[in-house]
């Protein structure tokens, strides 16, 4: 089968992304159905493993791809054959035990990564274990795919983690990532009021579009007085952040008393500056999340067929899958980036 596999570590990654036309045929194991791929998309773990995940021992070429949409072409031993054909969106965090609650109760240590520690989805075909896809009928796979662990992630981060409220006022980081947008999709369902930050002015003006009600330009300095101020010195509920790194200490003067910091990511440093008594004295939290659970993957995929549609930045042919890399790498993109397989 053709694949876009990585076929070393090392930076910048699309450099090290080829398309292999003869890679192995897959054959679904017990519990597992095989998925012949119509689209792909890219998130930042993608580039993780393309870098180099420390501590994971991973051996290249190896397949990256933890968003795939597409229809049931095999299935395997214990698996209802009427699976066959149906058209799946995939969850790619599996669980290692049956023991594990299935409220994802479970550490890191018990989640398996399709596309990070097992071949993913950027190939012709993928397999998964089938407890962890949905049926979405005749939706749209490219929008599916783009839809996928993006707003897992931020339902989880976001109704799961931080208890998010209707009239919550929420921030949200680096407006244009993947899961960024997904968490504005879901504070906009809400009707929550946002405030998104960026770099980028322009990524600011299209955030406006889409109806973000306040932005802050992040030139490098400590924001948090604009943000207070647009909040008549409140603060802010709730902030949904995956940068880290030198954001963490203005998000944190940024909330409001008992606010939340919900963080999924640290892709600018894992080690911030903090500020310990603003902490304990406004009785702030600050909580991890990582994707999420199939009943978190039910509630948010409703939102999807009810029609709450992802961004999309970009949209490549499978050939082209290095330039969809180097586009995700190059941090311009404005949503997801897909890559289509059929």
């Amino acid at each position: 089968m053709k694949a876009a596999t990585i076929i070393s570590e090392g930076t910048p990654v699309a450099n090290n992304v080829q398309i292999a036309e003869n890679w192995k045929d897959i054959t679904p194991g017990v519990g597992e159905i095989v998925v012949k791929t119509e689209a792909s998309a890219l998130n930042h773990l993608d580039l993780w493993v393309g870098i180099g995940m420390p501590g994971l021992g991973l051996e290249y070429p190896r397949i990256s791809g933890s968003d795939g949409c597409g229809v049931v072409s095999a299935v395997g031993e214990n698996v209802d054959g009427s699976w066959l054909g149906k058209r799946v969106l995939l969850n790619a965090a599996v669980r290692q035990s049956e023991s594990i609650l299935p409220d994802f109760s479970s550490t890191p240590e018990d989640i398996r990564m399709i596309g990070e520690h097992d071949n993913g989805t950027n190939a012709e075909y993928f397999s998964v274990p089938v407890q962890n896809v949905l049926d979405i009928g005749d939706a749209d796979p490219v929008e599916a795919a783009a839809f996928g662990l993006a707003h897992l992630t931020a339902w989880r981060m976001l109704v799961t983690r931080a208890k998010l409220q209707a009239g919550h006022t929420v921030l949200i980081t680096g407006i244009g990532g993947g899961a960024a947008l997904a968490a504005f999709n879901i504070c906009k369902h809400f009707g929550c009021k946002t405030i998104v930050t960026s770099r980028h002015q322009w990524k600011l003006d299209k955030a406006i579009e889409l109806g973000a009600n306040e932005t802050v330009l992040d030139s490098g300095e400590d924001w948090s007085r604009e943000v207070r101020n647009l909040t008549h010195k409140r603060g802010v509920d709730i902030c949904v952040d995956s940068v880290g790194g030198s954001l963490h200490f203005p998000i944190i003067k940024s909330l409001a008393r008992g606010g939340t910091l919900v963080t999924c990511g640290c892709t600018a440093g894992a080690s911030p500056k903090t500020d310990l008594a603003r902490i304990f004295w406004n009785q702030l939290n600050i909580v991890g999340s990582t994707m999420g659970d199939m009943h978190e993957f039910h509630s948010v995929l409703s939102l999807f067929k009810s029609g709450m549609k992802p961004v999309i930045d970009s949209v490549y042919e499978a050939q082209d899958a290095k330039s969809a890399f180097a586009r995700l790498e190059s941090g311009e993109q404005f949503g997801k980036v897909v890559i289509r397989w059929s």
